[in-house]
């Protein structure tokens, strides 16, 4: 499998364990947290998968953008976070970011 399908996965996977996070309630809700520890885990494994071909600070900086950008539009819908000019700049340019590293 090509290594920016992978490091995409593993990005997905962080967006899924860092949103694990709140409902794992502090780790106090055994099923949230088993599966929030069992994303985090795949989500490294994929990203150590995928540095073996892609640069170390390039495979990393996409994957905790995806996760960002992921984090950030979907606590929107879920959790209520609010949504202003500044945040929706932020994960623009989080994109930007990304898209950027891609055709370095």
């Amino acid at each position: 499998m090509n290594a920016w399908v992978i490091v995409l996965i593993a990005g997905l996977l962080e967006t899924g364990w860092a949103l694990g996070l709140k409902y794992s309630d502090g780790f106090t809700k055994p099923i949230p947290s088993i599966l929030t520890v069992i994303g985090a885990a795949a989500s490294f494994w994929l990203l150590s998968i995928a540095m073996k071909d892609l640069p170390v600070g390039t495979a990393y900086a996409v994957w905790v953008g995806i996760g960002a950008v992921g984090t950030a539009i979907l606590s929107v819908f879920l959790f209520g976070d609010p949504v202003n000019l500044m945040r929706v700049v932020g994960v623009l340019l989080i994109i930007g970011g990304i898209i950027a590293l891609k055709f370095a």
